[in-house]
C-alpha cells in the first residue's frame, strides 16, 4: 500500500484500469443494445423488456455484497482479492455469450432466458468487478492521489464500452442494401457477442496479472469471522455509515438517470434527432472525448474546490449542456434534422455534459475510498469490498429501475413497433423529449443536493490517518 503523499507507479494506475474494461463493456450492451435488440429484434414488448432487466439486476443485485463480504474475509497466499479475479473469467465470458444468442422459445421463453442470463451476466461480472474496485484503498491512503487512481478506471471503462460500441455501430450493425436499419441486423449481435468475450476475458486477465505482484499478498489482518446471524448485523452496522449512506442516496439519483439515458439514447438518435450513418459511428468517439475531458478536469477540480462540491457542481453542469438540445428543440430554437449544424451541435453539447457527468462519477469512487478509514475508526476493521459492492448493488438496483423507467416511457409515449425514423407522429416525438427532460432534471437536481451533505473532506481524511496509525480498535458487543 502507498503511503499517504507516495505517488502510484504508473504501470499499477493502467493495470488497475484495465478491469474495468468488462465492466463498461456490460454497461454499454445492457444500456444501449439490450433493450432494443430483445424488443425490435426479437420481438419483446419494450415495457417487458425493461421489466425484466430490472427484476434481474435487482435480483442480481443481492449477491455483490456477498462477493465483496467474502473477499474482505479471504485468506490465501494471493491475497483477499487476486482468487475472485482469476475465477469470474471464465464465468464472464460464457454468460455473455448467452445474453446475446437467446433460443427461440416463444414471448414467455424468451422473457424468462432473458431474465436468468441477465443475472448470470451481472453476477459474474461481480465476481471479478467488487474485488477489484476494493483493491482502491490498498493501492493508496493519500486523499489526492485516490481520484488520479481511480480516473484510469473509469477511463478505461469508456474505452472498452466506446470501443465496442463504435464496432458496433460501424461494423456489426452498420446498414446494408438487405437491411437499411442496421441495430435490427440479427447477425450483427453474433459479432457483438464474440467480441465481448474476446475483450471482456482479456481485460480480466491483465488486471489479474497486472497487480498481482503489488497486492496479491496474504493479508494483514481481517475482519473476524461470527455467527451467520451476527455476521449479517455486522454488515448492517458497516453499510449504515453515514458518509456511506450519503454517497448511495446521490448515486440512487444519478445511476437511475444514467439508466434512463443509456436505455433511450438508440430510440434518441433513431428517432429524435434522426442520426445519418456518420453521427452513429462518431456517437462513441464523442463520448471518448467526454471521458478524456473528464479524466484531465477531475484531479484539479477536486484539488482546488474538494471533492463533495466539485461532484455537485459538475453533476449540475452536466445536467444544464446534456438537456439544452431537447429544451431548446422543445422551444423551436433548435435547428431543424437534416440541417448542417443540427448532429454537430447535438454532439458538441453532449461531449461536454458527458465531460462533467464522468468527472462527477470519479470523485464518486474516491469519495468512497475514503469512507472506508472513517468505518475503520468506527467498526474496528477494514471491509473495502463490502463497501464497493454496496456501491454496485446500489448501481444495479437503480441502474435497472433506470432502465425500466425508459421502457415505460416509451411505451407510455405511444412510440409504435418496428417504427421507420422520420415517420414516427411529431406528438409522440414531443411527448418522449418533454417527460425524458422533466425525469432528467429531478433525478440530478436531487443528486446534487445530497452531495452537497458527504460529511468527510481532506483534514478530516488526515486526521483519521493519524489516529488509525495510534488508536486500538473499538469493540462492538
Amino acid at each position: 500500500m502507498s503511503e499517504a503523499g507516495a505517488k502510484v507507479p504508473m504501470r499499477l494506475k493502467l493495470a488497475y484500469g484495465a478491469g474495468s474494461v468488462a465492466y463498461g463493456i456490460k454497461d454499454n450492451g445492457f444500456a444501449v443494445f439490450l433493450l432494443i435488440f430483445y424488443n425490435q429484434v426479437m420481438g419483446l414488448p419494450a415495457n417487458l423488456v425493461g421489466f425484466a432487466v430490472m427484476v434481474a439486476l435487482i435480483i442480481d443485485a443481492f449477491v455483490d455484497p456477498l462477493i465483496g463480504h467474502l473477499s474482505d474475509r479471504t485468506n490465501t497466499r494471493w491475497g483477499r482479492r487476486h482468487p475472485w479475479l482469476y475465477a469470474s473469467i471464465l464465468p464472464v465470458g460464457l454468460s455473455w455469450f448467452m445474453l446475446w444468442n437467446p433460443p427461440d422459445w416463444g414471448q414467455t421463453g424468451t422473457l424468462v432466458y432473458l431474465t436468468c442470463s441477465a443475472i448470470l451476466v451481472r453476477t459474474a461480472i461481480a465476481l471479478n468487478e467488487v474485488p477489484s474496485l476494493a483493491m482502491l484503498p490498498e493501492i493508496t491512503q493519500d486523499y489526492h492521489e485516490r481520484t488520479d487512481v481511480i480516473r484510469y478506471r473509469f477511463l478505461f471503462g469508456w474505452i472498452g464500452g466506446l470501443f465496442l460500441l463504435f464496432l458496433a455501430y460501424a461494423v456489426f450493425l452498420a446498414p446494408t442494401p438487405e437491411q437499411p436499419a442496421g441495430l435490427l441486423r440479427r447477425e450483427g449481435y453474433d459479432a457483438y457477442a464474440w467480441s465481448g468475450v474476446a475483450l471482456m476475458t482479456g481485460a480480466i486477465l491483465i488486471v489479474s496479472l497486472g497487480t498481482h505482484r503489488a497486492l496479491a499478498k496474504p493479508p494483514a489482518k481481517l475482519p473476524p469471522r461470527l455467527p451467520l446471524g451476527e455476521e449479517l448485523r455486522a454488515m448492517g452496522r458497516t453499510l449504515r455509515n453515514p458518509a456511506f449512506l450519503t454517497l448511495m442516496g446521490a448515486g440512487v439519483f444519478a445511476y437511475a438517470n444514467q439508466g434512463l439515458n443509456f436505455a433511450t439514447s438508440t430510440y434518441m438518435q433513431t428517432y429524435v434527432w434522426e442520426f445519418p450513418r456518420w453521427a452513429l459511428a462518431a456517437w462513441p468517439m464523442t463520448l471518448l472525448g467526454g471521458v478524456a475531458l473528464a479524466f484531465v478536469m477531475a484531479p484539479p477540480v477536486s484539488r482546488r474546490w474538494g471533492k463533495k462540491h466539485a461532484a455537485a457542481g459538475m453533476a449540475a453542469l452536466g445536467l444544464v449542456l446534456g438537456l439544452a438540445p431537447y429544451v431548446l428543440r422543445l422551444a423551436g430554437l433548435y435547428p431543424p434534422n437534416g440541417t448542417p449544424a443540427a448532429v454537430p451541435l447535438f454532439l458538441a453539447f453532449t461531449t461536454l455534459a458527458t465531460s462533467f457527468a464522468v468527472a462527477t462519477m470519479m470523485l464518486v469512487g474516491s469519495m468512497l475510498a475514503d469512507v472506508v478509514e472513517d468505518s475503520e475508526m468506527r467498526t474496528g476493521h477494514r471491509e473495502e469490498g463490502l463497501f464497493f459492492a454496496g456501491n454496485l448493488f446500489m448501481q444495479k438496483c437503480v441502474t435497472g429501475i433506470g432502465t425500466f423507467a425508459a421502457g415505460t416511457l416509451i411505451s407510455a409515449a405511444g412510440f409504435p413497433d418496428n417504427a421507420a425514423p422520420g415517420m414516427v407522429d411529431p406528438a409522440v416525438i414531443e411527448r418522449l423529449m418533454t417527460w425524458f427532460t422533466i425525469l432528467t432534471a429531478l433525478f440530478i437536481s436531487a443528486a446534487v443536493l445530497v452531495f452537497l451533505r458527504f460529511p468527510l473532506g481532506e483534514d478530516d481524511h488526515a486526521e483519521r490517518l493519524a489516529r488509525l496509525r495510534t488508536a486500538a480498535p473499538p469493540h462492538h458487543k
